[in-house]
């Protein structure tokens, strides 16, 4: 069996998010719709393979305690130095900081930690934009991760609240999407499946608003415009229900007139 740590390019003690990353970092240059070549075909087999083995946490045991990596692999680079950059950064008060904060902590096995100051900061500071302090690549590959382990949480709002900062940062980018249909599968799930009651209405409502905003498609903006409408019913807005309802009727006419 060849080493997935070696095909992935991490340390033996990588983190999941540290796993996660240096497969979609490998995936979009070895994938074969973007290459053409048997050769990188076949690389990006051995790849998929290798994330599938290192993702799951009972096979990567397995590997782990077959190989002995856990006692002999190298040591992480965490253990090196003096200066503990976490706890300089719990010192620090400011968005750079506490944003920085939050993927250190997501990668380094603090994933509880991460979730819970990406929350605090939500709620704390209303202007707060996580992705604002990292190049594209990281935040679409930290970010997506981070909101995974919101949705774990059934931190569902939140969740929404990220994904719609990557969704929007990536359509800044004309290129290869590879995993961008993932984010939007994500974000279309907990929009029609897990947020209503698991906030409240005016909280609800604001994520179907956002969500008008995402293209997720005609279909999806007329469910989320009935949704909004019930929503809008139940705290006594029947205007604004009645509007809503009309918008989304709309929309399914002219998907009937378009078929």
């Amino acid at each position: 069996m060849q080493d997935p740590y070696k095909i992935l390019g991490v340390s033996h003690d990588a983190s999941a998010a540290q796993i996660r990353r240096a497969y979609r970092l490998k995936a979009k240059v070895l994938h074969p719709d973007m290459t053409g070549s048997s050769e990188d075909a076949k690389a990006f087999r051995e790849l998929v393979a290798a994330y599938e083995t290192l993702s799951d946490l009972k096979s990567r045991a397995l590997f782990d305690e077959k190989y002995s990596f856990t006692q002999n692999g190298p040591q992480s680079h965490r253990n090196k130095g003096t200066f503990d950059y976490r706890e300089w950064l719990l010192k620090q008060t400011d968005d750079e900081s506490r944003s920085k904060l939050i993927f250190f902590d997501l990668i380094h096995g603090r994933e509880d930690c991460a979730v819970q100051e990406f929350k605090r900061m939500n709620m704390e500071r209303p202007a707060f934009k996580l992705w604002f302090w990292f190049t594209h690549e990281d935040f679409m590959d930290y970010g997506f991760i981070l909101a995974e382990e919101l949705v774990l949480r059934q931190e569902y709002y939140d969740a929404v609240l990220l994904l719609e900062q990557i969704i929007k940062m990536e359509f800044r980018y004309n290129y290869f999407k590879f995993f961008f249909p993932e984010v939007q599968s994500l974000a279309r799930h907990i929009l029609k499946n897990n947020i209503e009651g698991s906030v409240n209405d005016e909280l609800a409502l604001d994520a179907w608003e956002r969500a008008l905003d995402l293209q997720l498609g005609s279909r999806d903006d007329s469910f989320f415009l009935q949704k909004m409408a019930e929503a809008y019913s139940r705290i006594g807005d029947e205007k604004t229900a009645a509007v809503c309802r009309e918008e989304s009727l709309a929309i399914s006419r002219g998907e009937k007139e378009a078929v």
